[in-house]
């Protein structure tokens, strides 16, 4: 495949990934339909198929997107506040997780699409196959961050990276979920949970 052609295929799949969010928005994940997708993004479904087998595979990879997205989103900002030497070992933890979270891409559309897939993913063996990967990579990812947080010689953890990012990811997620049931605000789901996550960032800290 060509230069050019992979950068049309990216592109197509982009506006249909953009698509479906929207379409997401509207009819939650069962009355997103294809043909709603496709008409959305200004496409055929034979493009849509050539670029997706199913609709439940487009899903899952916007799912990973969102995910994606917030998990650069705190790499960035981890790595600017250790840059202006704000990870310093006498640092507050409440204070240092707001100004993390606080530049992360959390929305309501991001918390009621990872819910609604967990929800499929717990009816449906193959959906929760794939979700419990995708949860994975993130949790890697984020034990990433932390190890690298580690190796500056600012903090020192009394868990492994992983069971601490595996800790943080699941309190972070039960706290915005319960954001958005109280019908939280952009804004105010990128903050919900920070003293929750402070306090166990403390717990976590040797």
């Amino acid at each position: 495949m060509t230069g050019s052609a992979t950068r049309s295929r990216e592109n197509t799949r982009a506006r249909l990934l953009e698509a479906a969010a929207l379409v997401f928005a509207e009819a939650g994940l069962d009355g997103a339909t294809v043909e709603a997708v496709c008409e959305r993004a200004g496409f055929t479904r034979g493009a849509f198929y050539s670029n997706f087998e199913s609709k439940d595979e487009l899903f899952l990879e916007l799912a990973g997107t969102v995910s994606a997205e917030r998990l650069t989103a705190v790499r960035q900002r981890v790595t600017e506040l250790n840059e202006s030497g704000a990870l310093a070992q006498d640092c507050d933890a409440t204070t240092l997780v707001q100004q993390v979270m606080d530049t992360g891409s959390d929305d309501r559309l991001g918390v009621m699409l990872l819910s609604e897939i967990r929800l499929r993913a717990l009816r449906d063996h193959a959906w929760g196959k794939a979700y419990l990967k995708q949860e994975q990579e993130m949790v890697a990812g984020i034990a990433r961050i932390i190890e690298d947080i580690v190796a500056s010689g600012t903090m020192s953890l009394r868990v492994e990276p992983e069971i601490a990012a595996r800790m943080l990811l699941i309190v972070w997620e039960g706290m915005t979920v319960r954001g958005a049931m109280a019908g939280q605000d952009d804004a105010q789901l990128r903050r919900t949970g920070s003293t929750e996550l402070g306090r166990l960032v403390t717990l976590l800290l040797g």
